[in-house]
Formats: C-alpha cells, structure tokens, sequence
C-alpha cells in the first residue's frame, strides 16, 4: 500500500504529514510504500535525504504521488487542483475543515473517503491522535514568545541598580490547551498572569499553573452549559455576556499584554476585545489574537498581520504552530500514525475501516461519494 505525502501548497504553511521518524516506522514491516514530494519538509528543515534514509521513495512529480497513494497525509485540506489528482478511492486524512460543507462535497464528488481530524472525539483513547491538542499546545507558546518580542518592556520583575522594573502583567483569554500553555510560559519568563475562561472546571488548572482565575459569577443554569460534552466552551447568554464583556474590560485596561484563544468550532469566534477597550489600554500594550483566522476575539485585529491601532500592536498570525515547524510537524506526524493505526491490521497491514469505531466515525466526512450526515 502506498502512502503519499504531498508538500502543502497553502501560503505560509511550513508543515508536513510525516516525518523520517513516523515514514520509518510506516516501513518497518514493509506492508507499505512511503511516497514524499520532494521538498515536502522543506519548512520544517527536513531536507528529502533524512526522508529517503528513513525509507521513503522522493517524487518529484505531485501527479504521479497522487495517482499512485492509497493513502494520503496531508496539513491542510487539498485545493480543487490537488484533489482531481487523487485517485477516487483514495483515503485523505488532515485538518480538512469539516465546517465548510462547500469543500467536503468536494471531497465526497470525487469519491474520496476523507477523515477531518478535528471532529476527533474528546476521549481518553483519542489522545494520541488528538491533532487540534497538539499544534493548539505549541501555538500557546509562540503567541507569548512573540509577544515578548512585540513587547517594549522586560516580562520579568527586575531589581537593578539603576532601580526596579514592575513585571509584566499577561492576560489570557480561553483557559483551553494553548491557554495554559500560555500561562505556563508566561510565568516562565515572569509575568503576574491572569486568565479568564466560561468554564468554570478549568480553574484548578489555571491555579495550579500560578495564574489568577478571572470569573465572571454565573447561575446555575449557566454552570450547567458553559461546557460541551466534549470539553469546549459553548456560546453564553446576553447576560452573561454583558457581565463578561465588563470584567474583560476592567483587567484588560490594567494588563500589558493579552492572549485571546476563544474559539466555539463552526462558529465566528467570540469578540471579547471590543475597541473601547482597545483604545482603554496602555499605549505600548500588546494583543495577541489566537482566533483571528474565524474572525477574531478581537474587532481590530487583522489576518496574518501585526498592526498598531490606538497605541495597542494587534499580532494576527493565524498559523502559530507554523512558526515552530519542527516540532509542530514532529507532534501532528505522531497524531496521524496514532490514528491511521488504527485502520491498520498489525498482522497483514491491510487497511479495515471499523465505523463502529467511535473514533473513526466521529472522524469520517465523507465516503462512497456521499458526506457523512452526523447525528
């Protein structure tokens, strides 16, 4: 069986499905054949040498990878281009965008079985395979260590001769993986940290991580939805709202640097920053907004720019992860393995799609030429 990689065509996006580690291990009971375009890795600095010593076999010819894989791994979901080269009964798993059903009946014409990793199901079994985890860790990250950069003042409390520099104080908006990895980091450079999140479950994580948990007090009946099934957050009353939207005012003025990472899926991104509040801050101030490619948490912010409005630098990169390639590809080529394995008998390597499977089904968009309907 031949498993195809393809280098990824969308702008700016420097990752890769597989790595020499995750292609060696594809390999190793030689049940099948790992095909990389040439230069696939390229922006992850995996150059087609470290590829082709772990196994795999370059192609420099993307029709011929597609027109051969059975398999194929990919980042983000195929353009219309790419998926009239792929074989019709091709199996494509990646970040698909399962939300834009325009793009998955594209898919599902062509006769394409497609797997959307982000409609992973939350459980304990799937954490392996758990893509939006793993790359929403490393974007947490970067979007302090850029901010740090942005920012004109030290993170830290310094005690100098020359007299006492106050430390910086970070808030974050959204207490899921890349917001406590957020806080983690921003207390690692020594920043006094608050977060803020609907869920009130994530408070004994937040502490735990030294920050101070921001609520907003709610009714039961709001205790009772601020949390899907699946652990995101859900959308909020008016009420609620409004009292959220004035104590998100109140510790954003006195903040210097603020971390949005509030996502609903299939949703515009709540707006938590509202321009007032902006034009409220310390000129000087920086926002990161982690959700700006579904809009933004915050009004002003632009997509994949860093703009300065009201004194207040507003960084928009949507693909944060992106800017860690490396690793980011390291951790989504584990995800993919974890989750292909599964379709995968261990004895003959032939590949059996279980839809009894929670996982697999969850994660099935389309298949036999039709979208998959969820209940």
């Amino acid at each position: 069986m031949h498993i195809g990689i393809p280098a990824e065509i969308n702008a700016g996006e420097t990752r890769v499905a597989a790595t020499p580690e995750t292609v060696k291990k594809y390999t190793a009971k030689g049940f099948h054949t790992v095909l990389v375009q040439s230069g696939a890795g390229a922006g992850a600095s995996i150059p087609d040498a470290a590829y082709q010593e772990a196994g795999a076999v370059i192609v420099n010819d993307v029709s011929q990878l597609y027109g051969q894989s059975q398999i194929i791994l990919k980042v983000r979901g195929p353009g219309a281009d790419e998926v009239a080269l792929m074989r019709k009964d091709a199996i494509l798993i990646g970040l698909l965008s399962p939300h834009q059903v325009e793009g998955i009946e594209v898919l599902a014409q062509h006769g394409l079985t497609a797997f959307a990793m982000e409609k992973l199901p939350r459980i304990s079994r799937a954490q392996s395979m758990d893509v939006l985890s793993s790359q929403a860790n490393i974007g947490g990250y970067k979007a302090v260590i850029i901010a740090a950069n942005v920012y004109q003042k030290f993170f830290p409390m310094l005690m100098t001769a020359a007299g006492t520099v106050k430390a910086a104080r970070v808030l974050i908006l959204g207490a899921g993986v890349a917001g406590l990895q957020a806080i983690a980091t921003a207390k690692r450079l020594g920043a006094v940290v608050e977060a803020f999140d609907v869920r009130p479950a994530v408070k004994e994580q937040v502490e735990s991580l030294g920050a101070k948990f921001v609520e907003v007090p709610l009714t039961d009946e709001e205790k009772a939805k601020a949390e899907t099934a699946g652990g995101y957050a859900t959308e909020m009353s008016d009420d609620y709202k409004r009292r959220q939207g004035e104590l998100i005012h109140q510790r954003a003025v006195a903040a210097d640097i603020i971390i949005t990472t509030a996502l609903i899926p299939g949703r515009p991104a709540p707006v938590l920053i509202k321009e007032e509040t902006v034009q409220a801050m310390k000129p000087g101030s920086v926002i990161v907004d982690m959700a700006v490619e579904a809009g933004g948490n915050c009004p002003l912010s632009e997509l994949n720019k860093t703009v300065v409005k009201h004194g207040v630098h507003l960084i928009g990169i949507a693909n944060l992860p992106g800017l860690v390639a490396a690793d980011a590809s390291a951790l989504y080529a584990r995800n993919l393995m974890n989750f292909l394995n599964l379709m995968l008998d261990a004895k003959s390597g032939e590949l059996k799609i279980n839809q009894e499977d929670e996982i697999i089904a969850g994660t099935l968009v389309c298949s036999e030429g039709q979208v998959v309907k969820k209940a």
